[in-house]
């Protein structure tokens, strides 16, 4: 299997600074080696998971977190909890609770965030738009 590592980087301006954005990074274990590449003179880290995965909660302090204080040990921690209108859809918790499982709540966000000693935790929609400028 051949798998593709995209670019996803814009040049953008920031009170008239060009900046350099990097919006993703590949989470597949097949790109380990290669996450590290683009850490240097990173300034932010936007940590996300979604909100309709209690594991990728998990995965930010288990996985994602140790991960980046050995490569970036200073730069300031982002949480960002996705899919903020999946909360309270029917069809969500119905699943969800099929595994025994839930949304994560606000609450349990807000804890992981202090946990890992983040900057700070905001949630948002890319569906309703609801949080996108906060977190951007």
């Amino acid at each position: 299997m051949c798998l593709q590592f995209l670019k996803t980087v814009a040049d953008i301006a920031v009170d008239g600074k060009q900046v350099e954005l990097l919006w993703d990074t590949a989470a597949q274990e097949d790109y380990d080696l290669l996450r590290p590449l683009p850490y240097p003179d990173t300034d932010v880290i936007l940590m996300c998971f979604s909100i309709d995965s209690p594991d990728s909660l998990e995965n930010t302090s288990e996985k994602w977190t140790p991960d980046v204080r050995y490569f970036c040990p200073n730069v300031p921690i982002i949480l960002v909890g996705n899919k903020k209108d999946l909360r309270n859809d029917p069809q969500t918790v119905r699943e969800l609770s099929k595994m025994k499982h839930e949304p994560v709540k606000a609450e349990q966000g807000r804890a992981i965030a202090e946990q890992i000693g983040a900057f700070a935790y905001l949630e948002c929609s890319a569906k309703t738009k609801d949080g996108i400028r906060k977190v951007f």
